[in-house]
């Protein structure tokens, strides 16, 4: 019997391969356990269809992080918190102030989970923080910091 494997089964294939198994196997365990389907040509077909679709939308996503990592790049975020006697701020500025004024300055929506700060902002000037967009792409936002 042909299968067409799901899901990596170890000691049988990986996925989108194409097997020979032993008819008990793979009607009993592998085709009743969601692993794998039998193999006809409207299957494989549809399977090969269904691989190229998502190949095509990652691209996409690639894509536009990599876009949105240029705009990122040349953006300047100025932000004012108040500061105190001592001429440092009162408090920090955190990813989920920087996430919001990227927004609303913007129109830059990013999580603020996807913000990361080599140390906490806690002084005037400008500083560099680190966005993940997903699929390893990186950019660098200059965020300038002012009294008020």
């Amino acid at each position: 019997m042909k299968v067409l494997l799901i899901k990596d089964v170890q000691g049988t294939g990986k996925a989108g391969e194409v097997k020979e198994v032993k008819d008990g196997y793979g009607k009993n365990f592998l085709i009743g356990k969601g692993l794998a389907l039998h193999a006809t040509n409207a299957v494989i077909a549809k399977y090969n269809a269904e691989k190229k679709r998502q190949d095509a939308k990652e691209a996409q996503e690639i894509a536009d992080a990599k876009e949105l990592a240029e705009k990122l790049n040349s953006t300047k975020l100025t932000i004012k918190h108040k500061i105190g006697a001592n001429g440092h701020l009162i408090g920090s500025v955190t990813n989920k102030e920087i996430a919001e004024e990227l927004n609303k300055q913007f129109t830059i929506e990013l999580d603020k989970k996807n913000l990361s700060l080599d140390k906490k902002i806690k002084a005037e000037g400008t500083f560099e923080v680190d966005c993940k967009l997903g699929h390893g792409v990186h950019a660098n936002l200059e965020v300038i910091i002012i009294g008020e």
